[in-house]
């Protein structure tokens, strides 16, 4: 069936996941493969990537989902698709991994539900629990800097001054970021639009995409 009564149509990613390396299990990758291209194409999906991978659902460190993260946030990925919740992970791990995939405004699809995933009444709670207590540490993480910028404002600091790199010869300013801040906030699981949010917080005039920008530029030239 359409999901909704509705044909839908987004940038997807299919992710295939068995737990060993046993050589039969090879046999079970592919048939989630097909499985999942026939609910694709059942809905009219646009197949971005196909991820594949041996990998315990209980192991949160999987090159395959670091693959997926890296790919919703540098292109339009709107869903992914899995056999059933399971395949994304197990006990915690799936349950910080459905998080991180809401923020991420990702829907994700099932065979199993032949749609979107419908979690249980438990998941459901715990990921109510979690997003209010992040949303919570949000809140006092903004206070803090509000309070200590408004104290530096009153101590002489002005915000507006800390603009570097005037008179660039090529026209364009270009905005001075704290690359390393940003490295910090991302790993403490902050969003582009959180991170940007923070920054202007300090002081630094500095929307989400520019600081998606520099991220991407900093992890390109390490690599």
């Amino acid at each position: 069936m359409r999901l909704d009564g509705r044909v839908k149509e987004m940038n997807v990613i299919i992710y295939c996941r068995v737990s060993t390396e046993k050589e039969a299990q090879e046999s079970s990758l592919q048939r989630q493969e097909e499985e999942l291209l026939a609910l694709a194409e059942r809905n009219q999906f646009s197949v971005v990537d196909i991820i594949r991978e041996q990998a315990s659902g209980y192991d949160l460190e999987r090159e395959g989902i670091f693959t997926m993260l890296d790919t919703v946030r540098e292109q339009e990925i709107e869903g992914i698709l899995i056999q059933d919740e399971t395949r994304i992970g197990r006990g915690n791990t799936k349950i910080a991994l459905i998080h991180t995939f809401m923020k991420e405004h990702v829907r994700i699809f099932t065979v199993s539900h032949d749609g979107e995933l419908e979690l249980s009444e438990s998941d459901s709670m715990i990921l109510q629990i979690v997003s209010m207590v992040e949303e919570h540490q949000r809140k006092l993480h903004n206070l803090k800097i509000k309070r200590g910028m408004k104290r530096a404002v009153e101590r002489g600091y002005r915000p507006e001054r800390n603009l570097k790199n005037r008179g660039n010869k090529d026209g364009r300013d270009k905005i001075e970021v704290p690359v390393q801040e940003i490295l910090r906030l991302r790993k403490s699981g902050l969003t582009f639009h959180d991170i940007a949010a923070t920054l202007r917080g300090l002081g630094h005039d500095v929307s989400k995409a520019t600081v998606h920008r520099r991220y991407r530029e900093y992890i390109k030239l390490n690599e």
